[in-house]
């Protein structure tokens, strides 16, 4: 009985949890997140510094709940699909969730693509997602 119980508070906990996912994180209407550093169509050495910029929301590190904040998301080499669910955590999709502003990232000799795009606290794009342009560099 106590078992059934538990395995029904956990499906509605978490079916309540990916309801609430769907819905998304409102962003502020003048949210922008660029990348400033490397400058698009840079000829740069590994390890790549790369630096991020936002305006008109707030950095906050994963899990907080607060309005108008989310935290970095770093997209190599590939391309932003899915906006409804959280960022994928791999070598193409680099999470930041303690807010940081550059990170030092290790890249193979060649051209590369990346794009900044703003989870909230759940690592999920915000609504409307806040995304970057696209920044192609080439590695020596």
């Amino acid at each position: 009985m106590k078992s059934t119980l538990f395995a029904t508070v956990l499906t509605v906990f978490a079916a309540t949890i990916a309801h609430a996912d769907t819905q998304g994180t409102p962003s502020a209407a003048d949210a922008k997140v660029f990348i400033i550093a490397p400058k698009d169509g840079a000829e740069v050495s590994s390890p790549v510094m790369v630096k991020f910029g936002i305006t008109g929301m707030e950095l906050a590190p994963a899990g907080t709940d607060k309005p108008n904040s989310g935290h970095h998301h770093l997209i190599i080499d590939a391309k932003t699909t899915d906006v409804t669910a959280a960022i994928p955590a791999d070598a193409n999709h680099v999470h930041f969730g303690k807010g940081q502003t550059e990170a030092s990232v290790e890249l193979k000799p060649g051209p590369h693509t990346l794009q900044l795009i703003l989870g909230d606290k759940n690592h999920v794009p915000h609504t409307p997602p806040v995304v970057s342009s696209v920044v192609t560099i080439t590695v020596k």
